[in-house]
């Protein structure tokens, strides 16, 4: 039996590992996804959560939203905020099977930055890996939808429009993509996708993400 002390030392070590990578990387998406599964199964708000860690509701959006990784005490302060311990937090986040298959049927939605306004579709394509560097996703795109603002995030991603056309922002200018244009880009300069066309698109975007 671990005493309170040797669970927080093994629960800090595996803390480190994902998020500093030894031996692995540190999945945005996955965590970021975990922490707000964690908060509605509670019928908890961003608000509540917030306050509890000591943290602002904007900053615990851009954590679910995997814009900004959270420090090791700021990960420590959401586990407890939610109630469960940093070991069963972080469980599973260093799986890295050599091949993984995911079928049309069996992607994955993950909800970011939804709203009335945007209510584009983002379809994981890589999540049976926890432990990746690399998130692809197919983005589908209503017509007249757009996020509210040019956000950030850390790393670098990859456009490819596979059908439809869409604008991209990209730090104040505006970028017109048609089918089977793509762009890479620097994903720390704000930006956001935008389809003021009459027909859906659907992107394929895959992030990148840095591992210190």
């Amino acid at each position: 039996m671990l005493s309170s002390h040797e669970m927080y030392v093994t629960a800090s070590r595996l803390v480190r590992t994902v998020l500093v990578g030894q031996n692995t990387n540190m999945n945005l998406v996955e965590l970021a996804q975990r922490i707000r599964t964690l908060r509605l199964d509670q019928r908890l708000t961003l608000e509540e959560v917030a306050a509890r860690t000591g943290q602002t509701r904007s900053w615990l959006s851009k954590v679910e939203n995997f814009r900004l990784t959270p420090s090791l005490p700021a990960l420590a302060e959401i586990a407890r905020a939610l109630g469960v311990s940093m070991s069963k937090l972080l469980e599973g986040l260093d799986d890295r099977p050599t091949l993984v298959l995911v079928k049309p049927g069996e992607r994955k939605i993950i909800d970011r930055n939804q709203s009335p306004q945007n209510t584009s579709v983002y379809e994981s394509l890589a999540y049976k890996r926890a432990s990746r560097s690399m998130d692809p996703f197919l983005i589908t795109i209503p017509p007249g939808v757009a996020r509210e603002e040019a956000l950030p995030h850390p790393g670098e991603e990859f456009l490819f429009v596979q059908s439809g056309s869409v604008d991209l922002e990209y730090d104040e200018e505006i970028h017109k993509l048609s089918a089977g244009d793509s762009l890479y880009f620097d994903a720390t300069v704000p930006h956001r996708l935008m389809n003021p066309y009459k027909k859906q698109a659907v992107v394929l975007c895959v992030f990148h993400s840095p591992s210190d």
